[in-house]
């Protein structure tokens, strides 16, 4: 199994054998699950409306300043052979006018994701404070897009403080050393400890906190936490909860390309039979930036995710084996300085995708994190009436197969009484409050209430 990194910079850290091996190791051991109910095998589980969530991961984002114009000299000085670009071309902000555009375009399509906002980007200024180089009412006026415009769509993450260098977080001032032991992207987090790394997270997050921003998770740049997942997951755990007492966290970190399973990993599970469960969910990506690249430079190919005859690439081999297809994409590579060339590849590859598909559902990141946690943390006991769910989060649209077709009007009986359930000929019409036959199953979608809840299915 092997982990590929999210960006082309991050081959040029420098792993040995060694070093490789060990990174291998960790991330065998990074991924703890810690406690799952019991779930009856005649009630399965099945993804959220019976359709194939899918969605987009957009890195290196913030407010106005173009990441990849500001960062790039900063790599350049910790790896000077690697970071040739000529950054001076490249403009040095991303227009509102082109986020605008982004924001409505999505809302057209449906099209949900992650967006990050880097709250001290490549250390130019603070999202909740000011930008050098724009006004007051400029970086406003970009923050207030976001939140109006992009919100319903998109979850909002820190890429950690800066996306570039470590910032002490007792002066807030980058320390002095650039060395690959001091950048974000790099091997700072080596050897740090679970309470070290939240502090460093939770810094971020007040920062957009502080800005006005909700966030429920985060975004590592670069290799930040590679050889210290476990303490990373945990860690994200903690800052999320101090900071925003977010539910259910999650955050992104990984990505794969070849065979190794794109689901979702609830990890960190606990107390579920307690008033105070808790777990944390590793979103993985699934595509390599096959948009514009993460500088600008780099035009993808909009073949790799579907090609033209819709019947192969990266995203139809996700879809077809029903995991989350979530693609991954970098800012100024969907800018690519004015022309959009990432942005037209992205528009082209979801309208293949709705060509080829109408059973696919975009969910931003948190939606996922929510339903593979009640998925796979709900315990649910058959019963001769139906089924009895036990689920520590409440979760929308939360949808099970059964074999044996109900003998009575199916309903959701909660402490307020039984609801019951509408049937629709079409699984496709499958909603909240519907349930639908479909082959030798039935599948019921409901909204799963926190607690204990029974769906009644057979006369008794």
């Amino acid at each position: 199994m092997t982990i590929q990194d999210r960006r082309r910079f991050i081959q040029t850290a420098a792993i040995g054998a060694a070093g490789a091996a060990a990174m291998i190791n960790r991330t065998a051991v990074g991924q703890i699950p810690g406690e799952r109910p019991r779930q009856a095998e005649a009630i399965r589980v099945v993804n959220p409306r019976n359709r194939v969530p899918v969605g987009l991961i957009i890195d290196d984002s913030t407010c106005l300043a173009n990441l990849a114009y500001f960062g790039i000299p900063q790599f350049a000085q910790t790896f000077p052979e690697q970071y040739k670009q000529d950054w001076r071309s490249l403009p040095r902000e991303i227009p509102d006018a082109f986020v605008r555009k982004f924001a409505r375009w999505s809302q057209e399509t449906g099209v949900k994701g992650k967006y990050s906002l880097v709250p001290y980007p490549a250390c130019v200024g603070w999202l909740d404070r000011y930008l050098p180089g724009w006004t007051e009412k400029e970086l406003k006026d970009s923050l207030d897009l976001v939140k109006t415009e992009l919100s319903a769509h998109w979850d909002f993450h820190p890429e950690m403080v800066s996306h570039t260098r470590v910032i002490d977080i007792k002066t807030g001032r980058p320390f002095e050393d650039s060395s690959e032991y001091f950048m974000e992207n790099w091997r700072w987090t080596d050897d740090k400890s679970v309470d070290e790394l939240a502090a460093y997270i939770a810094y971020a997050l007040n920062i957009l906190k502080n800005a006005g921003v909700e966030c429920e998770g985060m975004t590592t740049p670069g290799g930040f936490g590679s050889r210290v997942l476990p303490e990373l997951a945990q860690a994200t755990l903690q800052a999320c909860r101090e900071v925003y007492n977010a539910e259910i966290p999650h955050y992104f970190r990984h990505l794969f390309t070849d065979e190794t399973s794109v689901a979702p990993r609830v990890e960190y599970a606990a107390g579920l039979e307690s008033g105070s469960p808790e777990c944390v969910v590793s979103i993985v990506g699934c595509t390599g930036d096959w948009f514009g690249g993460w500088d600008g430079l780099t035009p993808g190919s909009v073949d790799k995710l579907i090609t033209e005859d819709l019947q192969s690439g990266r995203m139809v081999e996700v879809i077809e084996r029903g995991e989350p297809a979530i693609m991954v994409c970098h800012w100024p590579g969907i800018y690519f300085n004015g022309e959009e060339t990432g942005f037209s590849i992205l528009k082209e590859a979801v309208n293949r995708l709705h060509q080829k598909y109408n059973d696919l559902i975009w969910m931003k990141n948190s939606e996922v994190a929510r339903y593979w946690a009640a998925r796979e943390l709900t315990r649910v006991d058959a019963l001769y009436g139906g089924a009895a769910f036990r689920a520590p989060f409440a979760c929308p649209r939360f949808t099970v197969a059964v074999k044996n077709a109900p003998t009575r009007d199916p309903a959701l009986e909660t402490a307020g009484g039984a609801a019951p359930l509408t049937k629709v000929n079409n699984p496709l019409e499958l909603d909240a409050g519907r349930w639908a036959e479909s082959g030798e199953e039935t599948l019921l979608c409901f909204d799963l209430p926190k607690g204990e809840s029974k769906l009644l299915l057979y006369s008794t």
